[in-house]
């Protein structure tokens, strides 16, 4: 099948038009993938087994063998034929292997033992291996940039209007701040991801036909080959808020970059145009206009957000299941796995992006120049009241309905005015310098970003040596 003859955006537009990207996710997030950790699961099963003496070591070497050499395409070929995709995957293995080890295979286990088992595994991985080392790229990213402005004043915004000043940086850190504690949720998450293997109910009937072994025991024994910890109470299936907690933190994370996304190209339009992509000249921003540049990058992460967002609902219904199982979540699980690609494509792509866009320092000053007769009637009001002037707040804000109105900068009408002056007078001239240049009127912007960024620096440090411990 031709790449462009799939369905999914994915596929043909996204995860499979990128290379490098489709090797990265590929062992993680492809069904190939997700066949090859179940054969994990039935491999470890039977070492388990070997280790205990309940089979031969052979039949444990001739499992582990046969696990790595089927292919997605036997073990699709048998459920064609058999209907039953985890007895088509036990079949693949056991015509590979002698008689004497058949019996070993899948023996006390249920569908779910080995499917639920797998997820955790190849979430846990996925996360632990791409997604959030990806995550911590980015942060770092951000970081950096955050540092380079974090004296650079700007007008804040609030509802769409300019605000009171803060600095670049600082923009820029509360994204920092947001994007570390998803990160941190999303590993937390991914360390509690768990397995099972207790059978078709949940209560190790089968294991409790072994005599001398504890099922609990055997559980945590097999799963901690793995590296993963049990259910605390299984049905037939894991119970879902394991990987639910997982989802959330992913959806969650993606939202952030949403948002960030959303401000970085308000911040590109042509009225505002605080920030600018390096490569304008080399990009087609419009079939018939050509002197436009879209901020067609952030776009996108905004409409992928869009796209996925909505399928944690999904994943939360995915926590109903009727008595020890049934199969409403059988199809609906399986796109789960297009959250976290869908993710690290926007992380990926919102890296690549920020790496090529540059802060127009000038146009920054300029637009809180804009606003400098008006923004400082914040700290003016609060300088009167400090100074004891009773009803500082409704005479500045009727002050500055003058100035709008006389067009004059809004220091020039209070000067005049014979009811304030005096109170105007006695604010020292440290503090008058807030009200000539509004740039100076940034509180602790600065402070607080480098804060903020030294803070995460020493975050994703431990995350990441986090990540060194797991590959070793």
């Amino acid at each position: 099948m031709e790449l462009y003859d799939t369905v999914s955006p994915l596929d043909y537009r996204y995860y499979g038009d990128d290379r490098e990207f489709f090797e990265r996710l590929r062992p993680y997030v492809s069904e190939g993938a997700n066949i090859r950790y179940m054969l994990k699961v039935e491999a470890a099963l039977v070492r388990e087994l070997a280790s205990r003496g309940i089979c031969p070591e052979k039949a444990a070497e001739e499992v582990e063998i046969a696990c790595s050499e089927i292919t997605p395409q036997e073990v699709y070929e048998e459920e064609r034929r058999i209907q039953h995709n985890i007895r088509a995957l036990v079949n693949c293995i056991r015509r590979r292997i002698s008689p004497e080890s058949r019996p070993y295979v899948h023996l006390f286990a249920t569908s779910c033992d080995i499917m639920d088992t797998a997820t955790a595994l190849r979430f846990k991985e996925l996360t632990g291996d791409v997604l959030i080392p990806d995550l911590i790229g980015l942060e770092e990213l951000l970081i950096g940039m955050a540092k380079e402005t974090a004296d650079v004043p700007q007008i804040g915004r609030t509802h769409g209007q300019h605000a009171e000043p803060i600095t670049f940086g600082f923009a820029l850190a509360l994204y920092i701040d947001r994007l570390g504690g998803r990160i941190e949720r999303m590993e937390e998450a991914r360390r509690n991801l768990r397995g099972k293997f207790s059978g078709a109910v949940g209560a190790y009937n089968a294991l409790s036909l072994l005599d001398g072994v504890d099922p609990s025991e055997f559980e945590r024994s097999l799963l901690g080959r793995l590296g993963l910890k049990p259910s605390g109470v299984s049905s037939q299936i894991v119970e879902p808020e394991y990987l639910t907690d997982l989802v959330y933190s992913a959806v969650s994370c993606f939202s952030v970059l949403a948002n960030l996304a959303d401000d970085m190209r308000h911040l590109m339009r042509t009225e505002i145009a605080e920030v600018r992509d390096r490569r304008g000249e080399e990009r087609v921003g419009s079939s018939t206009m050509p002197h436009k540049v879209n901020p067609k990058d952030f776009e996108n992460v905004k409409s992928m957000w869009k796209a996925f967002m909505p399928r944690i609902v999904t994943v939360l219904m995915d926590q109903i299941s009727e008595h020890q199982r049934d199969l409403t979540n059988s199809a609906s699980g399986r796109f789960v796995t297009e959250i976290f690609t869908a993710l690290d494509y926007a992380v990926h792509r919102t890296t690549r992006t920020l790496q090529n866009i540059e802060v127009d320092r000038e146009r920054v000053r300029e637009n809180l120049e804009m606003s400098k007769g008006f923004i400082v009637a914040e700290p003016l009001y609060i300088l009167l009241a400090l100074d004891g002037y009773p009803d500082a707040y409704d005479r500045v804000k009727k002050l500055v309905a003058e100035a709008r109105r006389s067009g004059r900068p809004l220091p020039e009408v209070v000067r005049e005015d014979e009811e304030i002056r005096p109170f105007f007078e006695g604010i020292s001239e440290e503090k008058r310098k807030v009200l000539r240049d509004p740039s100076f009127y940034t509180g602790e912007a600065r402070r607080r970003t480098l804060e903020t960024c030294e803070y995460w620096e020493g975050r994703c440090k431990v995350l990441k040596e986090v990540g060194h411990a797991h590959h070793n």
